[in-house]
């Protein structure tokens, strides 16, 4: 058994022969390089990556004695790729749990059969005298320790933050060799029970970095402005190795690469420039304006990016640069599917630049530090940043207590290291605008000293601690924490909290709401409409940016995402931790869209639509509209039928501008007219193209309502019917209809001889249930929503003539156990002209939960894959998710209107339709038109085969086509793990009547708007 000092268990013992924190950057040898900003460019840099030799052991105590020596011959060892996770690659499995600890709660113990994962890696390096060597491991998931040509060299534990150790006296000319002992638990993961996927190994970075033995070792930069914003100062500590006095030459370039400052200074162990610049450009989100900072010390160079920002707290409001700035952000785990906690810089720079594109300007790294590079990033491309420290105790709470670690004093210093490792590694970076004291840990003590630290070095940001404020609250003070942050409130509690605390007057921030888990979220809208009515309200992060599954395959090698449970981990969260805005592999959900244009910097309002006038408000802080053109459209019955640009939007910052268009109403309604105003990039940016499409609004014009025609029923064709004690056969001019008299609907609806159904309509409530319904499915279930069967008590002819025929049918909806859900009486009238009219009147039982849906639920036979319909698209669209969405003449297929969310459930509805057509290819089907709009859905899957998968591979694709004509469908909401769905957005009417005409069509021969705007006359 190979033994080691047992550091794992002891919380006094964080780090051992480890190097102080410092500022993250990389030393060059020129300013072109430096200026390039590739690290593997220095002649500095040594990287590590690649592939390791790599051994798995169970337990720490199987781990073999001498691995680490130099000359240990490992060649029988498996190759694995360093950075990486080795539950990716087949040792050990991947563990997904939300809350609870994967072990037995006992801090600071963990299992006795602690896995250990061993890594050596060879390399070579000449002569090691000359400079100082430093090793640098980015994160190391769990804890590690490490050999140099079999010396022991140190040990580290944090998983999320940099471990650097100097190993000059232990490297020799030539081969070298490295030795690493990885273990999946220590005392330090009671610290780190963040909503992952548990994954362990060296999943960043690892290198050398080669330092004369005189170097500066920390920076410290930090920026001034006064209250006019005329006049700024850059302030640079910078430590230096080693007891000798030193030169240290400092330039400051502006934007445009002008030179600002070039002034040199003698310097022993430490000192501070200070740089006076007149008329700084500040930075911010919108626009981003970095000096460039070079420290010249021998053949060194590091460049620092400098922003120019002021951060401060007046009135209860958060102020940037002057400006109460709204954050509209995002939670950002790293993580990919394929590589698990392993992001490349191209994943990261790809995530951001989607952000950009989306209209989203803040990140909450949760729930610990993202990678080094991408605060760089964020600087670059204009984000504000809230910076976590890895550190979340979720699973204390079912454990007994949640403050039982945050008050236990034996943390106290790796609390405060947390704080310490991540300060001083992004403390130079002008995106970030508050330091948090991480996550979903209650409220301690040791939350008190890590902020007491961090406001003794770095007094120029804010404290976020949701803990302090929301969920973890408790009787200890406060103070400490700079804002009143919340996680998923009710959009009432807010605005009474504003209202009417009194000794509460932090400025409001959401660090997690709008739980973006599958079909979600629904309530963005309301949550925003409030934000913008309080400047309190500094805005909110959406839980969260991706969907994190693990890719891989079932026996039979078919490709799927895999979630918690999925490779028989315990305890897990099942698929809690698929609710992202994006997929994995970063294709935008339907949420990303609504977000995108709900926090859009432009508000379009009507003013005059009879003149064209539109109300602009520009919702940037910073930059005026002019980067923008606004392009509009004019839509009859959607087609375009004018259009226009407006190239000179000249309003400032937070201001509004009035523009009158150019476009004509019609002397008398003729058709459904709707203007458009898109909003699209002049130019090109780092982010999007020009011509990019940054925000739109829609607007019906008034031209009043549309006459309809009259088809009087004297004019029709009439009618042959035959009638048995089973049915009903009613035939006309080209159309067969059979009604069953038992059943109360038709059994037949045959237009030229094509079958148009191939099962009975009915009458149907429930809907595959989404993530967001996972707290009221439950109640739907006991009621028996799923497993409703339809009653019917009569059914009888009431009219009848040569020209038509109504037939009622009473029925009710019931499960077994309780009573029916619904009564109601359905009419169904068929005229010579093969329209049939479905009118039904229903009454919902009292003390039920509101209904998923209702509506009239029908198969059509395989083939009828075509799909038009005026609605909200082209995307699915809810009650109270369709921001991102229009309303227009669409034409699309079955198969195309499918949302494949990673956990099956009701998806690919259309909120507010007028009508719809589904037919085959040669465009024979059915035309449903509302008397008021509905909710459509046409799906190749039923909704209870969308209930019963658990992954899209599950699903068997019909060859129907399942059609939904809905009165309503009920909104998609956030309750995932946010507030109760909205009032507004729930079907929870007693009384309900819902009326709907179908129609055999051929397309080929008719204009659909013809029988649209055809209304049957008795």
């Amino acid at each position: 058994m190979f033994i080691v000092e047992k550091y794992w268990e002891n919380p006094d013992v964080l780090h051992v022969n480890c190097e102080e924190p410092r500022a993250y950057f990389i030393p060059f040898e020129n300013e072109a390089k430096a200026e390039k900003g590739l690290r593997g460019n220095s002649k500095y840099y040594q990287s590590l990556n690649g592939v390791w030799k790599f051994k798995y052991h169970n337990s720490v105590y199987n781990v073999e004695e001498g691995f680490q020596a130099g000359n240990f011959d490992a060649d029988c060892w498996d190759n694995l790729m360093v950075p990486s996770n080795w539950q990716m690659h087949g040792y050990d499995k991947p563990n997904y749990t939300n809350v609870n600890y994967p072990y037995p709660c006992d801090p600071p113990y963990v299992p006795g059969n602690n896995p250990a994962g061993l890594f050596i890696r060879d390399f070579t390096f000449e002569n090691p005298d000359e400079k100082d060597t430093y090793l640098v491991f980015e994160g190391v998931d769990s804890c590690f320790y490490v050999w140099v040509n079999g010396k022991q060299v140190g040990y580290s534990q944090v998983s999320h933050m940099t471990s650097e150790f100097n190993i000059t006296g232990y490297l020799k000319p030539g081969k070298n060799r490295m030795a690493v002992m990885v273990l999946k638990w220590c005392d330090g993961s009671y610290l780190e029970d963040q909503d992952m996927w548990r994954l362990s190994g060296i999943f960043r970075e690892v290198y050398l970095l080669k330092r004369n033995k005189k170097h500066i070792s920390d920076v410290f930069i930090k920026t001034e402005l006064d209250d006019n914003f005329r006049e700024g100062i850059l302030k640079c500590q910078v430590e230096l190795s080693g007891n000798d006095a030193s030169q240290v030459r400092a330039v400051l370039k502006d934007i445009e690469g002008a030179i600002l400052y070039d002034e040199s200074a003698g310097m022993k162990m430490q000192g501070t420039l200070e740089i006076k610049v007149s008329n700084p450009k500040p930075w911010s989100a919108e626009i981003p304006q970095l000096y460039s900072l070079y420290l010249y010390m021998e053949d060194e160079i590091i460049l620092q990016k400098v922003g120019f920002r002021k951060i401060e707290v007046k009135a209860s409001v958060i102020l940037v640069n002057g400006k109460a700035v709204k954050f509209k952000g995002v939670n950002r785990h790293d993580s990919h599917p394929q590589l698990g906690h392993t992001t490349p810089l191209s994943h990261m720079k790809n995530d951001l630049l989607l952000m950009k594109r989306h209209n989203i300007n803040a990140i909450r790294t949760s729930h610990y530090p993202n990678d080094p590079r991408l605060p760089e990033l964020c600087d670059q491309l204009g984000f504000y940043v809230i910076d976590e420290a890895d550190l979340e105790t979720h699973g204390a709470g079912p454990a007994g207590n949640i403050d039982m670690i945050s008050g236990d004093k034996r943390f106290e210093k790796a609390y405060v290291d947390r704080m310490q490792r991540m300060v001083e590694r992004d403390k130079n970076h002008a995106c970030i605008l508050l330091w948090s004291l991480g996550n979903e840990s209650g409220y301690g003590e040791n939350h008190i000293k890590m902020a007491e630290w961090a406001k003794a070095r770095d007094c120029s940001r804010l404290i976020h601690y949701e803990g302090a404020t929301g969920w973890g609250k408790n009787g200890l003070d406060t103070s400490c924490v700079d804002v009143y942050s919340r996680m998923y409130p009710p959009i009432a509690d807010m605005e009474e909290l504003v209202l009417k605390d009194e000794a509460e007057k932090r400025p409001y921030i959401l660090c997690e709401y709008c739980h973006a888990m599958g079909n979600g979220p629904g309530d963005l809208k309301d949550y925003w409409d409030l934000m913008y009515k309080y400047d309190r309200f500094s805005g909110g992060f959406v839980w969260e940016w991706t969907d994190h599954t693990v890719k891989t395959k079932t026996a039979d090698g078919i490709e799927y995402h895999a979630y918690g449970g999925d490779f028989g981990d315990k305890p897990n969260d099942g698929n809690f931790c698929m609710d992202g805005l994006v997929y994995p592999d970063r294709i935008p959900h339907t949420g990303l869209l609504e977000l995108k244009n709900v926090i859009a910097p432009v508000r379009t309002e009507a003013m005059n639509l009879k003149q064209g006038e539109l109300k602009i408000t520009n919702l940037y802080y910073f930059i005026d509209l002019s980067q923008l053109v606004l392009n509009w459209k004019v839509e009859k019955d959607g087609k375009v039928i004018d259009h226009g640009v407006v190239n000179d939007l000249n309003a400032g910052p937070q201001q509004c501008v009035t523009v009158s268009l150019p476009c004509t109403l019609p002397q008398r309604a003729d058709g459904r007219y709707f203007l458009t105003v898109s909003y699209t990039q002049k130019n090109y940016t780092q982010w999007a193209e020009k011509g990019y499409e940054i925000a739109f609004a829609q607007f019906e014009l008034p031209v009043g309502k549309t006459e309809k025609s009259l088809y009087h029923m004297a004019a029709m064709s009439s009618l042959g019917i035959e009638e048995s004690k089973k049915e009903l056969v009613i035939e006309g001019a080209g159309f067969k209809y059979i009604f069953d008299l038992y059943y109360g609907s038709f059994t037949g609806l045959i237009y030229n001889g094509v079958p148009m159904i191939s099962k009975m309509p009915v009458f149907n409530l429930w809907r595959a249930p989404t993530d967001n319904d996972r707290s009221i499915v439950s109640k739907w279930r006991q009621e028996g929503f799923d497993r409703l069967d339809t009653k019917v008590y009569a059914v009888n002819v009431t009219s009848r003539d040569e020209k038509h025929i109504t037939i009622c049918t009473e029925y009710s909806l019931g499960g077994y156990i309780n009573k029916p859900v619904l009564h109601g009486k359905a009419y169904w009238t068929v005229y010579g002209s093969g329209d049939i009219i479905l009118q039904t009147q229903v009454e919902v039982r009292e003390g039920i939960p509101f209904l998923p849906r209702f509506g009239l639920q029908l198969v059509m036979p395989e083939g009828n894959e075509r799909v038009e319909y005026f609605g909200f698209g082209p995307h699915e669209s809810y009650i109270d998710k369709h921001r991102s969405t229009f309303k227009s003449r669409f034409e699309s297929t079955v198969s195309v209107m499918h949302e494949d969310y990673l956990m099956p459930q009701e998806n690919g509805s259309h909120y507010s339709t007028e009508w719809a057509a589904v037919t085959n290819l040669q465009g024979m089907g059915l035309l449903f038109a509302g008397m008021e709009d509905f909710s459509f859905n046409v799906s190749h899957f039923t909704s209870e085969d969308l209930t019963k998968a658990m992954h899209p591979h599950e699903l068997v694709k019909r060859c129907e086509t399942i059609v939904n004509i809905d009165y309503m469908n009920s909104g998609v909401g956030s309750n995932s793990c946010g507030p109760e769905l909205l009032p507004q957005y729930r079907l929870s009417r007693k009384d309900i009547s819902f009326k709907v005409r179908i129609k055999p069509i051929f397309k080929d021969d008719a204009d659909i708007l013809d029988d649209v705007n055809t209304q049957i006359k008795a």
